[in-house]
């Protein structure tokens, strides 16, 4: 199994692009590990809503909406800053069986604040045979065409 890993820092309303896609989009990849991080932990409080996609999102917000077919996963991450101590909550969730060949996006919503948000995302490697490729696309291509649930 090959792993690649990709990390950031997003400011809050941020959006970063995760380049995947190749040629003949022979290479899938599935989400394995997603994990969010303070960037000043014991300083500050926290509550961000991090989340991958398959497209671009137009606004980077809080909602999430496991019903839309263009979400990958999301994480929470709330810390509260106590005296002596932070007590953090992080709660994660993938759709572990969804594989895609296409790049992904990052966006990061701060609830309460303007805080920033550190990701670290873990991508297992999956090599597609043609039947695969094609499915992934055309998966891909309708995302594009009709973003958001599936009504």
């Amino acid at each position: 199994m090959t792993v690649k890993t990709f990390r950031g820092l997003m400011a809050d309303g941020a959006q970063d692009t995760i380049v995947l896609h190749t040629n003949d989009g022979s290479t899938g990849y599935r989400v394995v590990k997603f994990k969010l991080f303070s960037p000043t932990p014991g300083v500050t409080g926290q509550e961000s809503v991090v989340k991958i996609y398959k497209i671009p999102q137009t606004a980077v917000d809080g909602l999430i909406d496991f019903s839309d077919n263009t979400l990958l996963g999301s994480a929470f991450i709330s810390s509260i800053t106590g005296n002596p101590s932070v007590h953090p909550e992080t709660v994660s969730v993938i759709f572990d069986n969804e594989v895609f060949n296409q790049d992904i996006y990052i966006t990061h919503s701060e609830v309460n604040g303007s805080a920033a948000c550190n990701y670290y995302i873990e991508l297992e490697q999956v090599k597609l045979d043609l039947g695969q490729n094609t499915v992934a696309t055309l998966k891909d291509i309708r995302n594009i065409t009709q973003p958001g649930p599936i009504p």
